[in-house]
């Protein structure tokens, strides 16, 4: 099985910062993308940055110059440093992997998610 397990979410003031964390664990054969995904209370769910293995980036326009992704593949984690938080930024933030798994002799490509951490922004 394949686990992707979040961290490093809180309440933060406006201007503050926080660093996300997300771990893909389980029988990985290779990760081709990660990302962070976030949804607010009323809206969809939208991507946020995201990384490939090459090492290419891409940030929703909301928040370039202000967020970071990272990933270390030899640890299959992607980071996502943020700053000059605003109350917009309030949501709950999730991990997405795409992904092929072992399936005993057999494998299989496609996307997982994580549980989701909740970011809050407000004074």
């Amino acid at each position: 099985q394949v686990q992707l397990v979040e961290s490093g979410g809180g309440l933060v003031q406006p201007g503050g910062s926080l660093r996300l964390s997300c771990t893909a664990s389980g029988s990985i054969r290779s990760i081709n993308a990660m990302g962070w995904y976030r949804q607010a209370p009323g809206k969809q769910r939208e991507l946020v940055a995201g990384t490939t293995s090459g090492g290419s980036t891409d940030y929703a326009d909301s928040v370039k110059g202000r967020f970071t992704i990272s990933r270390d593949n030899a640890k299959n984690t992607v980071y996502l440093q943020m700053n000059n938080l605003k109350p917009e930024d309030t949501a709950v933030y999730y991990c997405n992997a795409d992904l092929t798994n072992y399936r005993g002799t057999y494998y299989y490509t496609g996307d997982y998610w994580g549980q989701g951490t909740q970011v809050t922004v407000s004074s």
